[in-house]
């Protein structure tokens, strides 16, 4: 059994484990690509193996043919197209402590 998840006009709608895609597309109709929990950011990290389709699809993530990535989450940060994460203009500090980032600044802020 693997993962699979539905795409509707390039959005993930559903994912589910069943025995194959032909099986979800023949009793659930739609488009079904499978999808592995064991991908992140291009890589297999189960075994550093093949990764599959770049990311583990989640709903609302967005499939382009090649790769599921996630909604763009503030409007400067950017897609790497190797990886299908998205980057913030500045790194995030690597310090102990936390923050968030803030899209009027463009600056991540330390949260107290």
């Amino acid at each position: 059994m693997a993962h699979y998840a539905k795409v509707e006009d390039g959005v993930v709608t559903q994912v589910i484990v069943a025995d194959s895609k032909e099986w979800c597309q023949a009793n659930l109709g739609g488009e079904w690509i499978q999808t592995s929990y064991n991908t992140h950011g291009g890589v297999n990290s189960r075994d550093g193996g093949t990764a599959l389709h770049k990311n583990y699809a989640g709903i609302g993530y967005e499939w382009d043919g090649t790769g599921f990535f996630a909604p763009q989450p503030y409007p400067s940060w950017t897609k790497d197209e190797a990886t299908y994460l998205w980057n913030a203009p500045t790194p995030m500090p690597t310090d102990d402590k936390r923050y968030s980032w803030d899209e009027d600044t463009l600056a991540w802020v330390e949260q107290e």
